[in-house]
This record gives structure tokens, sequence and C-alpha cells, in this order.
């Protein structure tokens, strides 16, 4: 059977601070993250079937998104662990939607959990047959970390 990576990309809201940064981003703010998930695998050979001609269908690789990643951080206030002074913060505030993160929350770290998070969920909703090929997590148009990374 043939291989693929098929791409499918999602939007989200999120705010962070990077707690010892030396400019900007120290402070709290928000971005509008986008979140692109590349799945690799066979393109099914099924005629006649909703599936013919496809590695998995877009939606499928949107529902797995949604749930297990994009709807608990969209709208949410992501912190590091040890981000003490703001964690306490949060807490004080009648529910807040907040991730507690075991890293500080810099876009390079933040693609890493996806992918780590997401990678055995697709391996179990396809037993096995499709894989995670790569997170790449845009923290505005021009600045993105891809995870993980290829080596040719």
């Amino acid at each position: 059977m043939q291989q693929l990576t098929i791409t499918r990309r999602l939007e989200f809201d999120a705010g962070h601070r990077i707690p010892n940064h030396g400019g900007q981003c120290r402070h709290l703010h928000g971005h509008r993250y986008a979140i692109e998930l590349t799945v690799e695998g066979p393109v099914h050979e099924s005629r006649g079937q909703a599936d013919d001609g496809m590695v998995i269908d877009f939606g499928d690789i949107k529902r797995i998104a949604l749930t297990h990643l994009v709807e608990p951080w969209d709208h949410a206030f992501l912190v590091a662990k040890q981000d003490t002074l703001l964690l306490n913060f949060l807490k004080s505030l009648p529910n807040h939607k907040t991730v507690v993160l075991d890293d500080v929350p810099t876009v390079e770290n933040l693609v890493k959990f996806a992918f780590d998070r997401l990678a055995p969920i697709f391996g179990a909703e396809t037993q096995g047959k499709l894989s995670l090929s790569s997170v790449r997590l845009y923290e505005t148009p021009n600045c993105w970390a891809d995870y993980p990374v290829r080596v040719a």
C-alpha cells in the first residue's frame, strides 16, 4: 500500500508568560496559536467505502486533536508549575481555566508536549495503522516550532 502524509490545521487562543524572560514575554499575554498535525499511513483501497483513497478523514484528525489537546487549551492560561506566584493568583480566580504544565510554556515545550500527548492516541485510535508524524505549533504567523525534527 502507498504511504502518504496528510496535515490538518486547527487554531485556538491561549494565554501564557515566560517568567524569567528578559523581554516582553515575561508579562501575561496571549496568542492565536495554530497547530498542524501531520499523520502518516497507507492510503485505504476500499472501493465503495467512505474512506476509499484516504489516509484518514480530516474530520477524525480534528476530533482527536480537539478532544485531547485543543479544547483543554483553548481560552486557557498555560502556566508552568514552577511559576508559583502566577499559579497562586490564577487559583484565586473562580472557575478560571488554567492548564498547569511541567515546563515553561514556550512554543518549543508546548509543541513537544502536544506531540507526546497526541502520538499514542493516534496510534491507539487507528489500531497502529497510522502514526502522528509531526506537529508544528505556530505562536504567531511568523514564529513556530516543529517536533520531532526529521533528519534527512
